[in-house]
């Protein structure tokens, strides 16, 4: 025990002083890693939220529930390992947010196309139809509008508005529903309208397809999550025997709780690999 251990304070020194040693490593890695949590933090709609604050929240819970789990178990390990799930707790709930935002913005975005239709039919310019959007159109996508009546009364910049629209949306649909308004606007003639009902067909054909695939990935999905939460909840109430759960403080206690860990991610992993869907990707973004 005393030899692992030291094994692993050892080569946790060595990393640390790897990334403090490499000038163009740490940078960079950092820059993508905080990228990556920005874009995940748009997508989940969640405002006035950094990387860092994430970052924060992360290790405090990983802190707090591996003392409490040391504490109830006896066992570090234990510890350790539930305060990892409880550290990745945050970035999962955020994943499941941004998943459904997508899912709710997708059926949302056919009814507001057919509005701007409306509304560039009754004649007005593509700036006002977009911004009639904000009292008009969706329920759930009406303050992105509002926000982009507000950027453009502020510049009179539209393409400028419509960049900080796509920020604010985050949105695989709203990408292309957005490039398309501007190339409109750019290259203009009558065909708008027309351009605008067929792309609402097919937003509504695309979101029917994807629907009936998701009912069916879902049983895939459930069933993953479900057989890699079942050991560990088995482990948590073996946590209130104290004499059976001090045979994982022994060597090949440790050996079951690492490899066990290591099996249930891989596991899961290729699982939501064979269920997965083609994923959209933002475009231009």
């Amino acid at each position: 025990m005393g030899a692992l251990t030291g094994f692993l304070a050892g080569l946790g020194i060595l990393l640390i002083g790897w990334a403090v040693a490499d000038p163009h490593w740490r940078p960079q890695r950092r820059s993508r890693r905080i990228g990556r949590v920005a874009d995940l933090l748009a997508r989940a709609g969640v405002e006035g939220v950094s990387a860092a604050h994430l970052t924060g929240l992360c290790a405090v819970l990983f802190a707090v529930v591996a003392a409490a789990m040391t504490g109830v178990s006896g066992v570090p390990a234990i510890g350790v390992l539930f305060g990892a799930m409880a550290g990745a707790a945050p970035v999962a709930l955020l994943r499941g947010r941004a998943a459904r935002r997508l899912r709710d913005h997708a059926a949302l975005w056919p009814d507001a196309v057919d509005n701007l239709t409306s509304a560039v039919r009754a004649g007005l310019s593509l700036p006002e139809a977009l911004i009639q959007l904000g009292e008009r159109g969706p329920e759930g996508m009406r303050d992105a509008f509002v926000q982009f009546g507000r950027d453009y009364q502020a510049t009179g910049r539209f393409h400028e508005s419509l960049d900080l629209l796509k920020a604010r949306l985050a949105d695989p649909v709203g990408d292309r529903v957005v490039e398309a308004l501007r190339i409109a606007r750019e290259v203009g003639g009558g065909d708008l309208g027309r351009m605008l009902r067929a792309l609402s067909g097919f937003l509504r054909d695309d979101l029917r397809t994807r629907g009936e695939l998701e009912s069916r990935q879902s049983w895939t999905v459930n069933g993953a999550r479900l057989a890699v939460a079942a050991p560990w909840l088995v482990l948590l109430l073996m946590c209130l025997q104290g004499d059976v759960i001090e045979r994982f403080a022994t060597g090949t206690g440790l050996v079951v709780l690492g490899t066990g860990a290591a099996l249930c991610l891989v596991a899961y992993r290729i699982m939501m690999w064979i269920g997965r869907l083609p994923a959209e990707r933002r475009i231009l973004a």
